[in-house]
């Protein structure tokens, strides 16, 4: 292993002796990095980052996501213990959705991430146009 690449791996991880290894193919902690990073989740995480919402209150703060994929979303993270889903006993039946206290952990590291991203954006979108040039030769 080159030295880069051990630097890298060596801040990868918090803790030298971590009992799982999302670059292991079997290794359950690839499935929650899927369902935390995947196009929904993230932003499920983000938007229940604000605070508690009801499921059609969250599903149009996630601008675009379908009744089923968010329903699917939630189900996952819920079962992966990052949001707790708190279903009241009313007529109509109310349900909200927040984050647990690993569910916020999780979150704040990945909304670093979007913010990371969004501020970016006029150096993507500059890297777009030149890369689009270039393939129209």
């Amino acid at each position: 292993m080159s030295g880069t690449s051990a630097t890298t791996k060596d801040a990868a991880r918090d803790d030298e002796d971590l009992a799982y290894d999302v670059f292991a193919r079997a290794c359950p902690s690839r499935g929650t990095l899927e369902h935390v990073t995947g196009r929904w989740g993230g932003l499920t995480l983000g938007a229940l980052y604000e605070g508690s919402l009801r499921f059609n209150e969250l599903r149009r703060r996630v601008d675009g996501v379908s009744e089923k994929m968010l329903s699917q979303t939630l189900h996952a993270l819920e079962r992966d213990g990052l949001v707790h889903r708190e279903a009241q006993p009313t007529n109509p039946p109310r349900v909200d959705y927040e984050l647990t206290p690993l569910g916020r952990r999780v979150t704040e590291r990945l909304l670093a991430l979007i913010h990371c991203v969004e501020g970016a954006m006029d150096d993507v979108l500059a890297a777009r146009s030149a890369y689009d040039g270039r393939r129209q030769v």
